[in-house]
Order: C-alpha cells, then sequence, then structure tokens
C-alpha cells in the first residue's frame, strides 16, 4: 500500500530548509525570562510526513537536541506527530488542526505540567504548539498550557528564520 500526498502533507512543505531561531521562555510562574537559540534542519519523509532535528540552548543554559514528526492523518482529517528532546523521557504525541487561511497549525498534546517532573506520579496537563507562518521564511512557534483555571498561559515563543 503506497499513500500518496495529498494537498494537507503538501503544506507541510513550507517547513522543509535549513532554519536559525532564537526565542524566550518563562519555565514557570515566579521564574525570569530566559532566551535561547539554535538551528533545526527540516527534510520530507515521502512526501507525507516532516522530520525536523533541533540543536541549540535550552532556555536556562545547557545544550539539548530535539526530533519533532509532523504529518496528515488522511482518514481521520489532522494533523498528527511526535516530539521527544534529550532534556526530558516524555514522548510528547500531537493532534492539531489547520486554520481556514492556511497560516496557522494548532497542535494539541498532553504532558507533564511544570515542576511535577516527568515520572510515573507528574501531574499531567493540556498543552499547544502553535506555528505561524508570517511571509515566506519567516515562522513563530508559539508555546502554551491550560491552567488550573480554564486560561491558557503562554510560556514560550521562538521565531524561526529560514537560512536556506
Amino acid at each position: 500500500m503506497k499513500a500518496e500526498p495529498q494537498k494537507e502533507h503538501h503544506w507541510l512543505d513550507r517547513f522543509i530548509g535549513d532554519w536559525s531561531f532564537e526565542g524566550q521562555a518563562r519555565m514557570g510562574p515566579d521564574q525570569p525570562v530566559a532566551t535561547f537559540r539554535g538551528e533545526e534542519h527540516v527534510r520530507s519523509l515521502g512526501g507525507l510526513w516532516i522530520v525536523a532535528e533541533g540543536e541549540g540552548e535550552m532556555p536556562g543554559g545547557g545544550m539539548a537536541t530535539s526530533l519533532m514528526t509532523l504529518g496528515y492523518d488522511s482518514a481521520n482529517r489532522h494533523y498528527i506527530g511526535t516530539w521527544i528532546g534529550s532534556m526530558m523521557s516524555y514522548l510528547w504525541v500531537y493532534d492539531g488542526k489547520l486554520d481556514a487561511a492556511e497560516r496557522v497549525l494548532t497542535l494539541d498534546a498532553v504532558g507533564p505540567s511544570f515542576g511535577t517532573g516527568s515520572g510515573a506520579d507528574a501531574k499531567l496537563a493540556k498543552y499547544q504548539d502553535i506555528t505561524e507562518f508570517k511571509e515566506d521564511g519567516l515562522r513563530v512557534l508559539t508555546s502554551r498550557l491550560l491552567t488550573d483555571d480554564g486560561t491558557w498561559q503562554e510560556f514560550m515563543t521562538a521565531q524561526y528564520r529560514r537560512r536556506t
């Protein structure tokens, strides 16, 4: 069985290339804003998936690597993916949708709540990673968490600029 890329798969092609990024993060309510920067290489996997390999500074210091996969589930009609990073042992699973203007991809995930670790006893929280393509060669990633009072709290934003 060979799946053929559809319009939604081709939309992911805008991620393909080499990117530099810099951003700001607040890793807790009483924490100061930390800056970070790095690079990301994104490639296609069979025209159905993208694989993004990142490397850079972590907010607060230290180096980290990450790996993200994104694709489109044609049967269920939504974007899916995963994210892992060298700084944690948790596998993030994405489920998301594209806005009507086809500029903003919102990916929902569930993961360890800040300050509760990543072990079996960690409290889980709802998160969103929102990528907006501002113009050719610039995309902005905003990460936010659903708080206990039902509001979304942004904790990280990063600007990605295409190098190639």
